[in-house]
């Protein structure tokens, strides 16, 4: 199975510099060309600005407050492989897990933010001992994506007394 969620990152790049070219025109017809005229609808030019700056700024910031990631999964072959980076406002270093099947011991879900903010951490066996990978965002997958994913890595984990190893502590 592979799985990537780009569109949903590209669609977040849309939003967000809409979101600037929107600020952006505000501020050009608000204050530099003084097309709107204040106070409209009652309220000030301050409280206005206040208000679309708010907005703006929840706008592009979302996406890092949630710790959205670019990912993508495959596990054709021998090996699991996760390729992911931040996709905030400045997207971050390129990061890739390659484990082999049988190598992989398991993962552990991880939620933050009353669930809004969903990360898992990835374990393999190596000779020294267990291996505890960084933890990898899943927030901006869609649910149906992140099933499919933990179904996925729940059929490699190894079993133990009928249990996989997707709640190791």
């Amino acid at each position: 199975m592979t799985l990537n969620n780009n569109k949903s990152i590209i669609n977040l790049k849309i939003r967000a510099r809409t979101a600037i070219i929107l600020f952006l025109t505000y501020l050009i017809l608000a204050y530099a060309a003084r097309v709107i005229k204040f106070p409209l609808l009652g309220i000030s030019s301050t409280v206005w600005t206040i208000i679309v700056s708010l907005i703006f700024l929840f706008i592009i910031f979302f996406p890092v407050l949630l710790e959205y990631q670019y990912l993508f999964y495959s596990d054709e072959g021998n090996d699991i492989i996760f390729r992911y980076f931040s996709s905030g406002v400045v997207e971050g270093k390129k990061n890739s897990v390659e484990i082999n099947k049988k190598t992989f011991t398991g993962f552990t879900l991880e939620k933050k933010f009353f669930g809004l903010i969903q990360s898992i951490v990835l374990y393999q066996r190596l000779k020294e001992g267990v291996a505890k990978y960084p933890p990898i965002f899943i927030s901006a997958l869609n649910r149906k994506d992140k099933e499919k994913l933990l179904s996925s890595l729940n059929s490699f984990a190894p079993r133990i007394k009928g249990k996989t190893r997707d709640n190791m502590s």
